[in-house]
């Protein structure tokens, strides 16, 4: 599969915006973002309606890391449901195999999740699964495979990573390093800072 390419920092500074996509540099000062000095006099270009649309779709797709027709595809399922989309479409990312197991601080970051998913280092429900796209649902239990708790990369990510917040629809026993999806994402506990509407409107055209 093709992969994102490009600089992670140029798409944070592009949106302005935290995505995370360095792992655990995001969580110190030398994040590029952090280190930024603001700019006084930069005369800022005005977007037309269409530039913020795709701006917004923009942020939403690197966070992601979601290629063009994938993200798309995530799109049109959120579309058909009886939901409202925009909240729909990052619930079904928020519940992808890969962005659970980096919310349990089973990785440093969502494209770590995605390798170490491929890789085949994790159960669903006892059974492996190396499929970064599986929908996780209500119920569902996620565990690091016995042998992959061994490896001095998963015991460096765990020691770091279990330090961050965990969203109230995960919990995690931390003495057997299961983490349950207790309940489906609620709409106030969808990232706020994107803007829906304008990511319907941009497909929406």
């Amino acid at each position: 599969m093709p992969l994102n390419k490009g600089s992670k920092c140029k798409r944070c500074r592009a949106s302005n915006l935290k995505l995370f996509l360095k792992g655990e540099k995001c969580y110190t000062d030398n994040c590029s973002l952090e280190k930024r000095k603001p700019q006084r006099f930069l005369r800022k270009r005005r977007l037309s309606q269409y530039g913020q649309q795709l701006k917004e779709k923009q942020k939403v797709k690197w966070k992601y890391g979601m290629l063009e027709g994938q993200f798309e595809r995530w799109y049109r399922m959120a579309e058909r449901s009886s939901n409202i989309t925009g909240e729909e479409l990052l619930r079904l990312l928020e519940r992808r195999l890969d962005n659970v197991v980096y919310r349990l601080g089973f990785s440093f970051s969502r494209s770590q999740a995605r390798q170490l998913v491929n890789h085949g280092h994790f159960l669903v429900n006892g059974r492996a699964v190396d499929i970064p796209s599986y929908l996780i649902k209500e119920g569902d239990v996620v565990e690091i495979k016995k042998k992959s708790k061994k490896l001095p990369l998963m015991k460096e990510i765990l020691k770091v990573s279990q330090k961050k917040a965990l969203p109230g629809w995960l919990e995690i026993d931390k003495k057997s390093l299961k983490g349950m999806v207790k309940r489906l994402p609620l709409s106030e506990e969808l990232d706020q800072e994107v803007d829906l509407p304008l990511v319907v409107g941009y497909y929406s055209r």
